[in-house]
């Protein structure tokens, strides 16, 4: 009985809202973030924050209603050895960034364009496109460093606040005008959204000063962080010849961050003036910029790339080309291939968890359940805290039937990961096949609820209640549950007014 067992899942609901990868960001104390005196003597003074900024909590609010759409955007992708990269790498970044407090959610949206933007709360989109352009580790860190800069240095909730945005008449529609105009400035679908889109976005182009300011303490960030901060004048420079990537426009980084020669100069200028640091680009960096590359186009076209630059050794990493190759093959459902191109990864390459999960995903699309059940088992006790092996595993026990072992699974990781949704959506998967609702609708409605989603956690934690099973401790918790939820719907509709 996972919820019987979960005191702590009520507990839960009194706390700020989760991470995107259910795990929130905390510093490192040994770490010194503090920002270095030649970075901090020469930023421009912007103003008094008390009187431009908004509060931490409308920032939040912000946040959380972003983070709803995010959740149930077609267009963010929802894979999480992806997400769980640059999450990772993100945190690295703010762990050494000026702001101690601040907690910081990353997310991909699936777009071909070079983009990333940043918005009130810490949160931080970055476009796929950009990770192809990037032609390393240090280059992509570049930006996100810009990206966490304009969060600390809060230049988007002084905007907001300057606009009146901070009355929250209309969060909601606000949230998502920011995520639209944010990720995608010329979408030209939607009138009503794209319309307020656009208006927001021209309100909310940063100033010149808000984009000197991010690059220092984004340099300062790379240089603390351990990366190479010639990359961010190089990465600048490629983006600003923009027809290398986008045909007959600049890429949309250079739309919402308008780019001179003289940003570009004074960056070329901070750096001439630090130690040169060698940055050596993790695997991890190389296969999540893979898998999106295997994704990308027609299935064919994307194996006859990875192809071609195997066969004339055009690649930074070699496994990360078999292994794309081997994704590429299993998008054009070419199990035998892709089941090679494994084959030629565990004789070559070291040992990796993403490798593993890919040799399990094989195992599942041949419908070889027992087999992908072994690799998973064996996988996760080396691995226990990667995200991607735990669904897989999860999901195959629900895909053939055990649902018990499942319940028993994710009940385990939900000690490591209490705040995300995609376990709680196994758990209602289960119990529907163990026939419990109760436990069912208890699992939906928390799933719900990590998805920023109040009004329907509270629709599925009040079909909890009616339902007929359950024991008595169970139908007290959700009844407690059920409470608290109400309890956050209510205050949710009094900040809208």
């Amino acid at each position: 009985m996972v919820f019987g067992m979960m005191p702590a899942t009520i507990a839960i609901a009194e706390q700020t809202r989760p991470a995107l990868t259910g795990k929130p960001y905390k510093p490192s104390a040994e770490l010194d973030t503090s920002l270095p005196r030649d970075y901090a003597s020469d930023l421009p003074d912007l103003g008094d924050i008390s009187q431009t900024v908004l509060s931490p909590q409308d920032e939040q609010r912000i946040a959380d209603q972003i983070m709803r759409e995010v959740y149930v955007s077609d267009e963010v992708l929802q894979d999480p050895e992806i997400t769980d990269y640059l999450q990772a790498l993100g945190n690295k970044l703010a762990a050494a960034s000026p702001d101690k407090r601040q907690t910081f959610n990353f997310f991909v949206v699936n777009d071909n364009s070079i983009n990333a933007f940043a918005m009130p709360g810490g949160v931080i989109g970055v476009h796929t496109g950009l990770f192809i352009a990037a032609n390393n580790e240090s280059e992509l860190a570049s930006v996100l460093g810009h990206e966490i800069g304009h969060v600390t240095q809060r230049h988007l909730a002084r905007i907001l606040a300057s606009q009146k945005y901070d009355t929250f008449k209309n969060i909601a529609a606000t949230a998502l005008a920011l995520l639209v105009a944010r990720s995608n400035p010329q979408l030209a679908t939607g009138a009503m959204v794209t319309a307020s889109a656009s208006t927001l976005q021209r309100q909310l182009d940063y100033t010149r000063e808000h984009e000197r300011e991010a690059d220092r303490v984004g340099l300062a960030i790379l240089d603390n962080a351990g990366f190479d901060v010639r990359a961010m004048p190089a990465f600048f420079t490629t983006m600003q010849r923009g027809t290398r990537f986008v045909e007959g426009s600049a890429p949309s980084f250079l739309r919402t961050h308008p780019l001179t020669a003289e940003r570009i100069a004074d960056v070329s200028n901070r750096v001439q003036n630090l130690s040169y640091k060698q940055s050596k680009d993790s695997l991890d960096f190389y296969l999540a910029r893979a898998r999106i590359r295997a994704g990308l186009g027609l299935p064919q076209a994307a194996i006859e790339e990875f192809e071609s630059n195997i066969r004339e050794r055009r690649f930074n990493s070699e496994v990360a080309e078999h292994y794309g190759l081997a994704y590429a093959y299993l998008r054009k459902n070419d199990i035998s291939n892709s089941a090679k191109q494994l084959v030629w990864l565990k004789a070559n390459a070291s040992l990796h968890p993403n490798i593993e999960n890919l040799a399990a995903t094989i195992e599942v699309r041949n419908r070889q359940l027992a087999k992908a059940h072994t690799i998973y088992a064996q996988a996760i006790a080396q691995y226990p805290l990667h995200r991607a092996l735990v669904f897989g595993y999860a999901n195959t026990y629900v895909d053939s039937r055990l649902a018990d072992k499942a319940i028993k699974l994710v009940n385990e990781k939900l000690k490591l990961f209490p705040n995300d949704p995609h376990f709680y959506e196994i758990l209602a998967k289960a119990y529907t096949i163990k026939g419990q609702a109760l436990l069912k609708h208890q699992a939906q409605a928390e799933a719900y609820f990590r998805q920023y989603d109040v009004n329907r956690a509270v629709e599925q934690m009040e079909m909890a209640a009616k339902a007929k099973d359950g024991n008595f401790y169970e139908r007290s918790i959700v009844e407690a549950r059920l409470k608290q939820l109400r309890r956050q719907q209510d205050i949710e509709k009094e900040l809208k007014g």
